[in-house]
């Protein structure tokens, strides 16, 4: 694709490097091809982790961190947890007899990828992975690093306000907290602004303009560019925020202050 030409600083913080070369998708999943085409879309630097795993994320975190060297890339690790972050009644019952296992991340974990320095922060996706237990959570707080986390039908906004919104640490809510696509739980995403200051939304896979400009018109600095790259060509993610909408002083901070007010990796 055409590199682009905007006049902003642009940092990513919803980038998957994929170490397993057989969990690639075609065409930007090599670390190489994705450096080069965020260049192109004018991103000097990402936060990045891998992808989704069926047991522990220490080593696919770990390899992640290896390919993030000498790249403008910053890795975030990866953590999953015992509990289903379901409402109902369903979902307590099973909570009730879950039990951290090996392939969990443990309270040990969060505080060794908090001050080895090789992570800048956390990810979340508790549809997929689980939520952590209140051990694990309370050493979240402790550490103080942002945790980005999935919104969505399976953990809907009202789940992440319950579970993780009563800590101190910050909370990005990815794909505006409704993918795919559901613009009611975007607006109850951005609510939750209001409420949490803590709380902020990254824009990776946002398909419609009405909640980003909502949301960056009504909390300019709770929201970060996310790309969502490989899924999405950065390219294209970029043209939709620089295409809102919004004023300047707004583009400029979701593309780049807000993030760095989170991320110090992500100064100038």
């Amino acid at each position: 694709m055409l590199e682009l030409e905007h006049g902003f600083r642009v940092v990513d913080t919803h980038v998957i490097l994929e170490p397993d070369e057989t969990r690639r998708p075609r065409g930007l999943g090599d670390a190489e091809q994705l450096e080069v085409e965020m260049e192109q879309a004018g991103i000097v630097q990402s936060l990045v982790f891998p992808g989704i795993r069926d047991s522990s994320y220490v080593k696919a975190n770990n390899a992640a961190a290896r390919l993030a060297v000498n790249r403008p890339f910053r890795p975030i690790a990866r953590i999953n947890g015992t509990r289903d972050p379901g409402q109902g009644a369903t979902s307590r019952l099973r909570n009730l007899a879950s039990s951290r296992s090996d392939d969990h991340t443990s309270p040990d974990d969060i505080e060794q990828y908090a001050y080895e320095d090789r992570f800048y922060g956390f990810v979340l996706d508790p549809a997929a992975d689980g939520m952590p237990d209140e051990e694990v959570l309370a050493q979240l707080d402790d550490a103080g690093l942002p945790l980005i986390t999935y919104g969505g039908e399976d953990c809907p906004p009202s789940a992440i306000e319950t579970t993780l919104l009563g800590y101190d640490f910050p909370v990005i809510i990815a794909h505006c907290g409704g993918y795919p696509s559901n613009e009611a739980m975007m607006d109850a995403a951005i609510d939750l602004l209001d409420r949490h200051e803590q709380c902020y939304l990254d824009t990776s896979l946002v398909r419609t303009r009405d909640p980003l400009e909502r949301a960056l018109m009504e909390h300019p600095s709770q929201v970060v560019f996310g790309s969502g790259a490989p899924e999405i060509h950065p390219n294209v993610a970029v043209m939709e925020i620089l295409t809102l909408d919004v004023p300047e002083d707004a583009m400029r901070k979701v593309f780049s202050k807000n993030a760095a007010r989170l991320f110090e990796a992500l100064a100038p």
